[in-house]
């Protein structure tokens, strides 16, 4: 399933993320060490709160990295309960969808990515989420659903992969040159998977 084709997805949307956010979080800390009194015991329990989120994301990773679908759902479930808004429980989120997908449990993994696309404020991680929600849902049967959410987001810099999406989406409803359209411009917006973009394209006649 494309949704899955590689994990450097979630390292790319950290560092879009980084790349829109870097410089207001740098901002954030220097204003908080002009803080004195109370803003310094925020400071330290925003630090532990942090670290716990750290220290609970690599236990899950483990879990999922050992195959040990049972521990990963439920550190993931804790890491979410706990941190909810924090980009760990969206990524704990993200990585559940995927097994879950894999254990042939489509609709859990649908849940878990809503979740994301309804939970996390960072721009670049709902849009990869959104994406992979997507995709799961054309591989579920739902062109029309898929279809509809590719169009209302906002793209960012996941351009491209929604442009495959959504000539996936038109040869998914045999309407072959809207998917030559769509597969070419997402070929020119630098889409990840150049191959397999030319072979769809040569598929159609482009």
């Amino acid at each position: 399933m494309a949704t899955y084709q590689t994990d450097e997805e979630q390292v790319e949307a950290i560092k879009k993320w980084w790349k829109e956010n870097g410089k207001s979080v740098i901002g954030g800390i220097a204003l908080g060490l002009l803080v004195v009194g109370g803003g310094k015991g925020w400071m330290e329990y925003s630090r532990v709160q942090a670290e716990n989120s750290s220290n609970l994301y690599e236990s899950f990773s483990q879990a999922a990295r050992g195959e040990d679908p049972a521990a990963a759902a439920q550190r993931a479930d804790q890491l979410i309960a706990d941190s909810g808004k924090s980009t760990y429980a969206a990524f704990a989120a993200l990585e559940m969808a995927k097994l879950q997908y894999q254990a042939g449990d489509k609709e859990k993994a649908r849940q878990q990515l809503q979740w994301v696309v309804d939970n996390t404020g960072e721009q670049a991680i709902k849009q990869l989420a959104q994406l992979r929600l997507a995709n799961l849902l054309l591989d579920m049967d739902k062109p029309d659903e898929a279809g509809a959410l590719a169009q209302s987001v906002s793209q960012g810099g996941f351009a491209g992969e929604f442009n495959v999406l959504k000539g996936d989406i038109a040869l998914a409803k045999g309407d072959k040159e809207a998917a030559r359209q769509a597969w070419q411009k997402a070929l020119d917006q630098g889409a990840a998977d150049v191959t397999g973009l030319r072979m769809k394209l040569t598929s159609v006649g482009g």
